[in-house]
């Protein structure tokens, strides 16, 4: 296959900007008074304890969850009835990750919320506070460290890795230079076999129409840095399996990055009678998970043979098929296995001539939402429903398999949960452990961290709600 320049991949990104200062050079001024800009608003939040520095904040106010290390001071914090993860950073940088964190929620790429940016605050004394980044807490997720600790399978670095090249993928294709790509500035989420990765950390990143190559293949090659040193400290920590080679992991990384970026750019050159070739084409891509919103196709100069690429891609083919059918928002394996799920109950029960959405509506009352109902309240904020139900499946099949006949679902739940539901839970000595690593990562912005203004100014953007105190 022939690669071609990268054209515009999603007209999207030029309308993803909120009105910026007409002097984008011009700081503007720090608030004397707490000022909470956000684009929704929760009164909860003027409850909290802005006059204290973070690291402070009254333990009753923190979810006790597993924290990645950075370099900043993070806490995860109750507010109402929502976990909001924290983050402590100068003004400028605060503002300016807000910003690109929204801009990139534009366009539905997999990040985590941004919620508030808090500036203007002061102690009781009146000395001066850093702002204060607020995000939504991704529910289910976990940083790599936290993953490490639990019994996983050994092909964990493995799966996080290629979860890892898709998000990369992703971003790229939407123009977005990242800057600083880590285990470490990412979170992880259960996706049935594999996992997703969602981007957390936006400081360094800059948003464009297209990437060069150049600016791709650094991203690339500072992750495959990054990853190998990240996996050596998990080493030496006795967390990684010790068969496991760093630098083939990182190495991986770069090898997945352009298997994926050439299936989702290059060009095919097809003859007039191979023009089944591009169905061929389309659905490989839907195989990894990616549709095809339009495709460009033009003659070559010998006037014999058609060129045909990708033009508009978008991931997430199986989850909106299942969210169609069953309003279910899911991950893009645990979707595909559903949707396999699905297909079995309809052959199983005579109906594949009937209406897939009928046949939709009667597997989540009568499969789907028996099965998640089994999940025991306290493991409920460990693993997602979707999750869930496919690990049940698995497990089902091999209980099936060792007794040489089918087994009802609800004894294979009854299984699962006593046997392999467990391994999920983190102890709080855990998370506590996980936790003081972390914060032994944390450094002093004001002294370390000196990035310019790039003239986002809250007040100017009309999409954010700013409330003064």
């Amino acid at each position: 296959m022939e690669s071609l320049e990268l054209p515009q991949m999603d007209p999207r990104v030029l309308k993803a900007t909120s009105v910026k200062a007409e002097d984008p050079a011009a700081p503007s001024p720090e608030p004397q008074a707490l000022k909470i800009t956000a684009a929704s608003s929760n009164p909860k939040m003027f409850t909290l304890p802005w006059e204290k520095p973070l690291a402070t904040w009254p333990e009753d106010l923190l979810a006790n969850l597993p924290r990645g290390i950075s370099r900043h001071v993070v806490r995860f914090v109750h507010v109402g009835d929502e976990v909001y993860a924290m983050k402590e950073i100068t003004r400028n940088v605060a503002e300016r990750e807000y910003e690109l964190l929204r801009r990139l929620q534009k366009l539905e790429l997999p990040t985590v919320q941004p919620i508030a940016v808090v500036t203007g605050r002061h102690s009781r004394e009146g000395e001066p506070l850093e702002a204060i980044l607020v995000t939504k807490h991704l529910k289910f997720s976990l940083p790599y460290r936290a993953l490490f600790a639990r019994n996983l399978r050994p092909d964990t670095a493995e799966r996080l890795i290629d979860a890892l090249a898709v998000l990369i993928v992703r971003l790229h294709l939407a123009g977005f230079y990242w800057g600083d790509v880590s285990l470490s500035n990412v979170l992880f989420l259960r996706d049935a076999y594999a996992f997703s990765a969602f981007l957390v950390d936006a400081e360094t990143g800059d948003l464009q129409i297209n990437l060069t190559e150049g600016q791709r293949e650094y991203d690339v090659d500072l992750a495959r840095t990054n990853i190998i040193g990240e996996l050596m400290d998990l080493s030496s920590g006795s967390l990684l399996p010790s068969d496991v080679d760093e630098i083939e992991i990182g190495n991986r990384l770069v090898d997945r990055y352009h298997s994926l970026w050439s299936a989702l750019t290059d060009t095919d050159k097809f003859g007039p009678d191979e023009m089944w070739k591009i169905e061929k084409r389309v659905n490989k891509l839907n195989e990894l998970g990616f549709d095809v919103d339009e495709l460009e196709m033009k003659t070559a100069e010998d006037g014999k043979r058609v060129l045909v690429r990708p033009r508009v891609v978008d991931a997430g083919y199986a989850n909106r098929k299942l969210l169609r059918l069953t309003g279910l928002d899911v991950q893009e394996n645990q979707a595909r296995r559903l949707l396999n799920d699905l297909d079995a109950y309809r052959a199983s029960t005579w109906r594949d001539g009937e209406d897939l959405e009928i046949v939709a509506t009667d597997w989540m009352r009568e499969v789907f939402e028996p099965t998640v109902r089994m999940i025991p309240r306290e493991y409920r904020s460990q693993i997602e429903p979707a999750q869930f139900f496919h690990e049940v499946l698995d497990h089902r099949w091999f209980l099936a398999e060792s007794a040489g006949h089918d087994v009802p679902m609800a004894e294979a739940v009854k299984s699962y949960v006593d046997k392999v539901l467990p391994q999920y839970k983190l102890t709080t000595k855990d998370v506590d452990a996980l936790n003081a690593e972390a914060d032994s990562g944390v450094v002093d912005d004001e002294y370390t961290y000196d990035d310019p203004d790039d003239g986002y100014n809250p007040d100017d953007d009309p999409d954010a709600a700013v409330w003064a105190h």
